[in-house]
């Protein structure tokens, strides 16, 4: 009898367990994991969907935020207009009931490739699980829920910010790719990268010792060392083609040469 009273007494116990469960939903499971594959962070990361219709925004490539802190992983995704309104974590079929904790916009500035600047929603998603599914329904400004399956994947730790935040003051590297001029010359990469006050100063190794000084945006910056390859040491901009000059005496006559450079931050690294 009593054996038959605990078997009872253990069945309602794993019942009562599932329908316990039963109530919560993804958002709280997402908070509830707190089982990060990743240490803590900021990383740039894939984020895919299952329609066309429903992508980051185009200066993204495909990509957001992801913060990593205390094992909870939270994805920054820019939109590609304010035509998303809102979000949830899981269906659409609860995003509408009572008390349902939807996921509201914030509004970014983003740069386009012809120089054109936009004002466009973007949304903080909580993330359950690395390279798996989960469902994330949405509303646009015609008032309709659509479900849609998503997926985080291909983490890449960085310590800029992909989205303007500054990086804190400090001494780094930073990837540097350089296009025009003949292609006979190069210069180092990694380089060295200063942050300070927002501003970000790197220095450009030559190699060669003729090049005496670097225009950038209209400002000449002299060679800073009077023995091997040329140093300069100019300001810059991350993540963007920068059209700059050096002038060279390694032919008859002095020349100056254009150049683009670009600054990855995705490369970046401390000292």
């Amino acid at each position: 009898m009593n054996k038959r009273l605990l078997s009872v007494l253990a069945v309602l116990v794993l019942v009562m367990a599932l329908f316990a469960g039963c109530g919560s939903t993804p958002a709280d499971d997402a908070q509830a994991r707190g089982n990060a594959p990743i240490e803590d962070g900021m990383y740039l990361a894939d984020f895919s969907t299952d329609s066309t219709m429903f992508h980051v925004n185009e200066v993204k490539e495909g990509k957001g935020l992801l913060t990593v802190e205390n094992g909870f992983m939270t994805i920054h995704i820019v939109m590609p207009s304010k035509n998303i309104l809102n979000l949830y974590l899981g269906l659409a079929e609860d995003a509408q009931k009572e008390g349902a904790e939807l996921i509201n916009p914030t509004v970014d500035e983003v740069t386009y490739s012809d120089g054109l600047t936009e004002e466009v929603y973007a949304f903080d998603v909580p993330v359950p699980a690395i390279d798996e599914e989960f469902d994330l329904a949405l509303i646009g400004t015609k008032g309709k829920w659509y479900d849609h399956k998503v997926k985080v994947s291909n983490p890449v730790s960085v310590t800029s910010s992909y989205l303007g935040v500054a990086l804190q003051d400090g001494e780094y590297t930073i990837e540097v790719t350089m296009t025009g001029g003949s292609g006979r010359a190069s210069i180092e990469s990694p380089a060295k990268l200063t942050a300070e006050n927002g501003e970000y100063k790197a220095e450009i190794v030559w190699s060669s010792e003729h090049y005496e000084y670097m225009i950038v945006n209209g400002t000449q910056y002299d060679k800073v060392n009077t023995e091997g390859n040329s140093r300069m040491i100019i300001p810059v901009e991350l993540d963007k083609d920068m059209a700059v000059s050096a002038l060279t005496t390694a032919m008859s006559e002095p020349h100056l040469v254009d150049y683009t450079l670009h600054f990855d931050s995705s490369t970046i690294t401390e000292e």
